[in-house]
Parts: C-alpha cells; sequence; structure tokens
C-alpha cells in the first residue's frame, strides 16, 4: 500500500500490465513517485544505523561507523532505487529496534512519562508495518518479544517496585508490544480488502468464494446462483489445493494410452484429468443412480453430506469411474476415467459417496461455493484427488487426477468445491450442451466476511511458493554469508550499462568475522567472570550482551529460517540480516579498542588499521559504483575486472 501511495500521488490512472520484468515503462506510469519511498526509506536507514549504536551505549564515533558502513553498502543502495519492499522492511525493523532502545533507557529515569509512552507504541507500531510490508517482518517482531520478555523478567524481580507498578509495567508491555500490533496489522487488511473490491489478473490463486465476494470476475458469473445442490444440478468442481495452479475437473473425449512409455497397460478409458482453465469441458452432471433423469425435478431434490450420486460429464455423458488400475504418472494410486462400456470384463464403478469436510451437521446440505467435499469411490473406498503431475502429450499436459484408497490423513488436494452452478433444465444431450455454452447471470452477491478474507490471504501468503522451478538468479542461504552469487536487475539494450545487486565485499566478508569475534569475546569474558576475574566493568558487559542480542540475534532471525523455507530464494532476502551483522562491526571495534588493547600504541595501531579498513570499504563501494547506479556504461575488459568471484554473473554484451 505504500507503493501504491506512491503510485497515486503521481497520478497513476493503472493503465500499466505490470506482467513481464524488464518491460518499459509508458509516459503515464509515475516512475519517481514509486520510487520515493523505498528510497526514502533506504535514506532514512543511515541515520537509524546511527542512534541504535547511541542507544546501545557506544560512542558517537562507533554509530558513525555504522552509518558509514550503511550508506556505502551496494546492495543497499541498488535495492532502494527501486520499487521494492527490502528497503521499507529493513526501515520498520530498524525503526523497531530503536524505538524499543530508546523506551528501555527512558525508563530507567522516568517510567510512565510522555516519552516512555510514546517510543513503547512506536515500538508496536513500527513492528505491526514490518510484518505488514513482508512476513520477513515477524523475524525481528519475535527477537524483540524476547528481549522484552527477558528485561520484564528482571523487572518482575526488582523488589523496588511495588506490585502495582509491576502490573502497570507488564499491562502496558502487552498493550503496546501485543495487542497493538495485532490491531494494527488487522487494520491495513481491512484497508486492502476495502479498496481493492475489484477482480483482478490473479484471483484464481484464490478460492472461489473469495473471487466471488469481489465486483467483476467470477462474481459476474457466479451471483445468483442456486445456493443448494441437487440431483439434476450441473456443475464445475474447482480443486481446493490450487498447487501447483487452480485447476477444475475436467474430461475430454481422448482415451488412456493402451499402454505407457514404461510398458505398464491402462483401462484406456476416457481420460479424467484437473484443467487450469476455464472450459466447456469442466461440466458435471450430478446424478441419482435410481433414477435416469438429469433435469432437475419440481421441488428439487437436495444433495446431503453422505448420500450416493454419479457425476456425468457434461459433453460427452459419460460417468466419473475408478478402477483398481494404477493412475498414468502415480501408479501408487488409482486411475481416474469416465467409463467407456468395451464389453469385456470391467463393469462400471461409478458410485461415489458425498462428504462435507467443512460440515456443521450430519444432514447438511452440499452448497455453491461454501462447501468443500470430498469424493469417496464406494466400491474401492478410493478418494478423488490432485496428485498434482503433469500428463504428457497425450494428456495434453493437464494436471493428473487420482484415487487414492491408501490416505487415511485428509489433505486439501482431496477437497474440491462447486463453482459455477445452475439447474439442468435440458433432457436431450445436444440441448444440454448448449447449454453448457450459455453462461447464466443473475443479481444476487455472494457475501464473504472481513475475518474470513484476511484469513485466507493469510494462508495464501504463506504457502504460495512464487516459483515453480528454479530461477537463473536463486540461491541457497550459505551463498548469501560471503556474497557467493548476484543479480542482474537491468541491462541497457544497446550497451554494457547494467545494474547488479552485488554487495560490498568488504563490509561482507568483515561482518562475517565480526561475528565470530563477537563470539570469543563473549566466551572469553564469560570463562574469566566464571573463576571470579573482572576483565570489564559491569555496564560495559551489559551493552556488550544487549548489542549481542540485538544484532546477532537480528542477523539470525533474518538468516537462519531461510534454511527451513521451501521456496525460491534469492540473494535479496539476505539484506535485512545483513544490516543486523553490519551494526555489529562498529560495536566489536569500539570493545576491542577500549576493553582488549592496553597500552596507547596498540591502540593507535588499531585505530590506524581500522581507518585503512574504511578506505577500503570506500574504495571497494567507488569501484562497483558503475553496477550499482547503471553508469557509466563499462566496456568488456572492465566488466571482466569487476568479476571478483568466478560465481559471479556480470553480463557483457558481445558486439
Amino acid at each position: 500500500m505504500i507503493l501504491a501511495l506512491g503510485a497515486y500521488l503521481g497520478g497513476f490512472d493503472g493503465n500499466f500490465a505490470w506482467n513481464r520484468i524488464g518491460a518499459e515503462y509508458t509516459g503515464t506510469v509515475p516512475v519517481w513517485n514509486l520510487r520515493f519511498f523505498p528510497a526514502l526509506a533506504g535514506a532514512l536507514c543511515i541515520s537509524l544505523a546511527y542512534q541504535i549504536i547511541v542507544e546501545l551505549k557506544y560512542s558517537h564515533t562507533s554509530a558513525l561507523v555504522a552509518a558509514l558502513l550503511i550508506m556505502f553498502e551496494n546492495s543497499l543502495i541498488t535495492q532502494s532505487r527501486f520499487m521494492l519492499l527490502e528497503p521499507i522492511l529493513i526501515f520498520f525493523a530498524l525503526l523497531a529496534v530503536l524505538s524499543y532502545l530508546k523506551f528501555y533507557n527512558i525508563q530507567k529515569n522516568s517510567s510512565f512519562s510522555v516519552k516512555w509512552w510514546s517510543w513503547l507504541f512506536l515500538t508496536g507500531t513500527a513492528c505491526a508495518f514490518a510484518i505488514g510490508v513482508k512476513y520477513m517482518g515477524l523475524f525481528t517482531y519475535l527477537l524483540l518479544l524476547a528481549i522484552a520478555g527477558v528485561h520484564t523478567w528482571k523487572l518482575i524481580g526488582d523488589t523496588t517496585l511495588s506490585n502495582v507498578t509491576v502490573f502497570y509495567h507488564i499491562v502496558a508491555r502487552v498493550c503496546a508490544l501485543l495487542v497493538l500490533p495485532i490491531i494494527l496489522y488487522l487494520g491495513c487488511f481491512y484497508i486492502h480488502l476495502t479498496l481493492l473490491y475489484r477482480s483482478g489478473p490473479h484471483d484464481q490463486i484464490m478460492t472461489s468464494m473469495f473471487q466471488a465476494s469481489l465486483e467483476g470476475g467470477l462474481a459476474r458469473i457466479t451471483q445468483g446462483q442456486p445456493l443448494e445442490l441437487a440431483y439434476g444440478s450441473q456443475i464445475t468442481l474447482r480443486n481446493t489445493w490450487s498447487k501447483p495452479v487452480p485447476c477444475w475437473l475436467h474430461s475430454h473425449k481422448n482415451m488412456y494410452p493402451i499402454r505407457y512409455d514404461g510398458g505398464r497397460g491402462s483401462s484406456h478409458q476416457q481420460q479424467v484429468t484437473c484443467y487450469p482453465f476455464k472450459d466447456v469441458n469442466n461440466w458435471w452432471i450430478i446424478k441419482d443412480p435410481g433414477k435416469q433423469e438429469l433435469v432437475v425435478s419440481n421441488p428439487p431434490r437436495s444433495v446431503r453430506h453422505g448420500d450416493i450420486v454419479q457425476l456425468v460429464h457434461g459433453m460427452t455423458a459419460r460417468y466419473l469411474n475408478t478402477h483398481d488400475v494404477a493412475a498414468p504418472m502415480s501408479p501408487q494410486w488409482q486411475e481416474i476415467s469416465c467409463y467407456v462400456d468395451y464389453n469385456i470384463s470391467m463393469p462400471a464403478q461409478n458410485l461415489w459417496k458425498v462428504e462435507i469436510v467443512n460440515r456443521e451437521t450430519e444432514n447438511e446440505i452440499w452448497k455453491t461455493i461454501l462447501s468443500e467435499v470430498k469424493l469417496l469411490h464406494v466400491n474401492t473406498s478410493a478418494v478423488l484427488k490432485l496428485s498434482g503431475t503433469a500428463l504428457p502429450d497425450w494428456g495434453y499436459r493437464q494436471l493428473e487426477t487420482v484415487g487414492d484408497k491408501s490416505s487415511k490423513v485428509y489433505h486439501q488436494n482431496m477437497a474440491w468445491n462447486v463453482e459455477e452452478h445452475r439447474y439442468g433444465k435440458s433432457e436431450e444431450q445436444k440441448e444440454r450442451e448448449l447449454e453448457f455454452q450459455t453462461p447464466v447471470q443473475m443479481d444476487v452477491s455472494q457475501n464473504m466476511s472481513f475475518m474470513a478474507k484476511f484469513l485466507e490471504l493469510q494462508l495464501k501468503m504463506l504457502t504460495l511458493k512464487n516459483e515453480e522451478t528454479e530461477h537463473k538468479y536463486s540461491s541457497s542461504p550459505l551463498d548469501w554469508i560471503n556474497m557467493d552469487t548476484n543479480i542482474a536487475y537491468w541491462l541497457h539494450p544497446s550497451t554494457n550499462a547494467q545494474v547488479q545487486l552485488v554487495g560490498n565485499i568488504s563490509t561482507w566478508s568483515t561482518a562475517t568475522v565480526g561475528i565470530l569475534v563477537y563470539t570469543v569475546l563473549f566466551l572469553w569474558h564469560l570463562l574469566r567472570q566464571r573463576r571470579g576475574i573482572c576483565t570489564i566493568p559491569k555496564d560495559s558487559w551489559e551493552h556488550l550482551i544487549l548489542a549481542g542480542a540485538v544484532c546477532i540475534g537480528g542477523w539470525a532471525v533474518n538468516y537462519l529460517p531461510f534454511f527451513f523455507m521451501e521456496k525460491t530464494l534469492f540473494l535479496y532476502h539476505y539484506l535485512p540480516g545483513l544490516t543486523f551483522k553490519i551494526l555489529l562491526l562498529p560495536i566489536i571495534l569500539e570493545h576491542i579498542h577500549n576493553h582488549v588493547l592496553r597500552s596507547s600504541v596498540s591502540r593507535n595501531t588499531f585505530s590506524a588499521v581500522v581507518l585503512a579498513w574504511i578506505s577500503s570499504v570506500y574504495f571497494v563501494y567507488q569501484t562497483f559504483s558503475p553496477l550499482t547506479y547503471g553508469y557509466p556504461a563499462l566496456s568488456a575488459s572492465q566488466l571482466t575486472a569487476l568479476r571478483w568471484k568466478d560465481s559471479w554473473d556480470i553480463l557483457i554484451r558481445k558486439r
């Protein structure tokens, strides 16, 4: 919504597709406005870094070093120059950390003052906005909750405070750090869903009910459909799993091959698939096994949970069927077909039991859009489900449906919901075929509560994969530590001018070493204290612990979770963790200077080394600035010289 605000302020009329990376913007796209907020957030991170070091009780010199490191970090600059979310995420994460540190430091002298309340509530607000930008913001939020929890536990043990005062402290933290973020997060999505009430190009990843609640799109088709399904109803069945793509139960006149490539035989029955597009062959008719009629009676006889039905394919009039024959791509499961009578010893097995998964009563009626049903084959107890595997060319690359009789655990790929529904009126097959091709539109809307929309949207954001295949510039978390990868963002159509996401290697490598040095220093001081040797003042020790919790904790929570994520990852996912890792460097340098080195000679020498290192950071920044800013255009030899690692993909245009 922040980017949308920039577009709104720039007068964007919405007439740009945003469907292809690298597409040139038309004159109606306010590029400056769209890039303003990420650039502003990236710039403000410099001052936030400075303030965080000061609030951690380190010197202004160390704070200046932290600000310079953020300022000359090429990867952060590159990411801030485009319409991307990482700069805004990092800004709110740093703002949350700074606000909490301000609150914590004020608490020692003026609890419950206006400033105390302001910084506490700003902490909760920044945490909510960080999560609202990207779910990755949750990692920093959890870190701050953990730190606040430790501080609150110490506060509870402070016997100088009365029980009432301690109670007020706890309530204030619960309200500001738990209740407020939840309210703000819900509020952001309330605004989001209120503003975006129309259908859009990516609606199909949402459930049918969600789509039907939007103005236009599916709603124009489903509005006013009969709610309750009856025998004779004409329906389309959508799989609720929507992976790898949303799809509908489908059949066509083609048969399964007599033999598959591996030599296995099939039933040679009519193919049944899951098709990811609207199509006339997605229509099915619910039939009462005891009657021949394929139209809805008057009054309609409703289909309920537990009923036995037959599903007749609308365009071919063949029955949904399964036998104890291996599925084409998943031989551990049964093949799903439409029955063709070849006059051989394979009678039809086309009875299916309707089980409403989300039913509220045992006698519930099957409803359009609302009901999620499981279709259980009567003869074999196999459940109709989507395997998600694409069929070969003979199946037109459509998705495989199977019958699973081994699974005892419910999975969403077994659930189907009726998306389009009408009461069948035509007795003759030719008339029915025309009926299937005529959309039904009425004037009754399908409502869905805000909380239902909110929860579905959260689930989709958590589970939806952006990429189903490996991307050219995707990488693993292990590649990020020493920047063994990069991303090409832009290449000029006629010259070698380009923008690359590549970091300041001097900062990256030193920051990695910094974590190891901090760990050694922490363990060394801890061991000496255990032996009763006081090496540093108590205040300095507490400052070192808090700095480690914020910086190393911030790096860890923003980095380690990616090892457990099943999604396509890129170098930019590391930038929040990198930012916290950079903040640790000036803290370590000051600690070594003040508490490890004893003589003035060693301290002066160390200061000179640090100054040389900062100069190297600036040198690397300047060296790679043509790849950061996209100008000037470099020659092929100059670009080759910038390939400091063999794993980097620097683009060189062949003339």
